[in-house]
């Protein structure tokens, strides 16, 4: 248990600094414009997501708090 809580503060923190350096997502999403028969008409769509800086900073300040505790707990 005590592993657990400093590699769940570890994965926030790494996770935070991504998203702060990061700053956006994107990923490409396939949907079907049409479909006649047996026939579709598939169009790849891009989208991106921004991540606000205040979610990363959150991240790395909780991650931060629990490596700390899981720390003084071994």
């Amino acid at each position: 248990m005590k592993n657990a809580i400093w590699i769940t503060g570890l994965l926030l923190v790494l996770a935070g600094l991504a998203g702060f350096f990061g700053k956006e997502v994107s990923y490409t999403k396939d949907t079907t414009a049409a479909k006649l028969g047996p026939l579709e008409l598939k169009v790849q769509e891009t989208e991106t997501w921004r991540i606000p800086p205040w979610l990363s900073l959150g991240a790395i300040g909780v991650g931060a708090v629990l490596v700390v505790v899981g720390l003084r707990k071994r």
